[in-house]
């Protein structure tokens, strides 16, 4: 009999049973109209005055909205808006994740906004004032069956993000006689006044966007529509302790750009996606969320991500990644930079320059492994896809929001972790985990031939950043003088 993933019997990501798991659903949007609803491009719209949607004769997953309560819990450091108000060349980026194992589909939201100092393309008076600046925000969506779309504007005006929390918003086509949105506001008042956008939390996830044309390269979707709800387990730290910077103190100063902050491991997200004239539903499913910020992304980079595995006895959450960024300084200087982080049964694992070393061999495409070890364990991972993979966009320096990655969710991926001896040998295995649902990423360039590489902080560097540093509780003191993103 084929394994189906279900869930598990405690917090929750998913373990191996051989039954039938009856936690989602892909059907068939039919071309009908719902009694208060309207049809867009043969995907129905949610109704407006109800935050989850029942098709006639078929019950849905229902997402419950939870608004974003002040200190949360797992709320990690970085998860407000960075922009600073200056005119500086600057992007941010969101990323959101939802894997539904019982379809073997995975669904990935990427959110971003460049140079927001400026609302709208620049002028000619304005580019010999402050040089090339692309201006804009855009929402990609990686769907169902490895398909695509993208809605993209020059305009970020109706962007909006909160200073200190993950909560971020934007309004492409308002309704008639409606005003944008410009914070968190309830599902139902969101579909009164939004007919093209999204508003996204730590707990909730909504928006409908129509593809551009840009992406004529590509399999893509004509519209897309999505609400769905999330219970974070994992931030970025044990469960039950301070979450962590994922890059460090440092992390909160303009240096060592673009910065990373993994926002949630693991969570467990319920509702549904309207995508290509099916509609998903999902109750659990792992779900995951990160962001950047920065001038620009890395010279090139990898990543390796996954929250479905086979073969554990508890909750497991994997975010590997790497990348040559350029140090601060006039001259054209770049360094490696990698860490492996894996939260497993409520403790976190972490592999990072200044607790060790992390190595690693990554080919153009198809072919992911890295190493790493600190103080009491050892880490490796082994990543692999016989996908062609699809072409993202990322905000680069040179071009903006343009064609710089290539991800596939079907990567298939061995972890195991090992305590480490005292002679820095493998000691007891205490984690050996595979799956065939990894999210897997190459971008940047020039990628001439496989990167081979190794990374470990500088002694200075790493004493500095062991020094523990509670910056979020340093500002906490001086409100006011806390920075934005913090």
């Amino acid at each position: 009999m084929e394994a189906y993933v279900c869930f598990s019997t405690n917090l929750g990501f998913r373990t191996v049973d051989f039954r039938p798991c009856l936690f989602s659903k892909r059907t068939q949007i039919q071309s009908r109209p719902l009694k208060l609803g309207r049809l867009t491009t043969s995907v129905i719209q949610s109704e407006s005055n109800a935050s989850s949607t029942q098709s006639e004769g078929r019950a849905s997953e229902n997402p419950v909205y939870v608004p974003t309560p002040p200190d949360r819990e797992l709320r990690t450091p970085h998860s407000g808006y960075h922009f600073d108000g200056s005119t500086r060349r600057f992007f941010e980026g969101w990323y959101f994740k939802v894997s539904i194992p019982e379809q073997k589909q995975s669904f990935c939201f990427m959110y971003s906004v460049e140079n927001p100092a400026f609302k709208k393309k620049l002028s000619a008076l304005e580019q010999v004032q402050h040089g090339t600046r692309f201006t804009g925000v855009g929402v990609q969506i990686l769907g169902a069956d490895d398909k695509y779309i993208c809605q993209y504007s020059e305009e970020s005006s109706n962007f909006w993000g909160s200073r200190h929390e993950l909560i971020l918003g934007n309004t492409f086509v308002a309704e008639k006689d409606s005003r944008s949105p410009d914070k968190e506001v309830s599902p139902q008042e969101f579909n009164r006044r939004v007919s093209e956008g999204f508003q996204v939390s730590p707990l909730w996830n909504q928006g409908f966007i129509r593809d551009d044309g840009r992406s004529n390269y590509l399999k893509t979707v004509k519209s897309a529509r999505w609400e769905y709800s999330t219970r974070p387990i994992y931030g970025w730290g044990n469960v039950g302790s301070k979450q962590k910077s994922t890059a460090g103190w440092l992390a909160a100063f303009p240096v060592f750009e673009p910065h990373w902050q993994i926002c949630m491991a693991g969570g467990l997200s319920t509702g549904w996606i309207e995508w290509d004239g099916e509609r998903f539903e999902f109750e659990d499913a792992p779900s995951y969320s990160e962001k950047n910020w920065g001038g620009a992304f890395p010279r090139k980079w990898f990543w390796v991500q996954c929250n479905v595995f086979k073969g554990a006895s508890g909750e497991v959450a994997l975010t590997a990644a790497g990348g040559l960024r350029q140090l601060p300084g006039l001259s054209e200087t770049f360094e490696n930079a990698a860490l492996i982080g894996v939260h497993y049964d409520g403790n976190f694992y972490e592999f990072v320059p200044w607790n060790g070393v992390v190595n690693w061999e990554i080919a153009q495409w198809g072919y992911w492994y890295m190493a790493a070890e600190n103080e009491t364990h050892m880490v490796e991972l082994t990543a692999t896809t016989k996908d062609l993979g699809t072409t993202l966009r990322a905000p680069t320096s040179e071009a903006g929001l343009a064609s710089a990655c290539k991800d596939t969710c079907y990567g298939e991926l061995r972890l195991q972790i090992w305590e480490r001896r005292y002679d820095g040998t493998k000691g007891k295995l205490i984690l050996d985990v595979t799956s065939d649902m990894a999210a897997v990423e190459v971008g940047g360039g020039p990628w001439f031939d496989t990167w081979k590489g190794k990374t470990a902080a500088p002694e200075l560097l790493k004493r500095a950043l062991n020094v523990p540093v509670d910056v979020d509780g340093f500002f906490g003191l001086v409100p006011l003088l806390k920075p934005p993103g913090l």
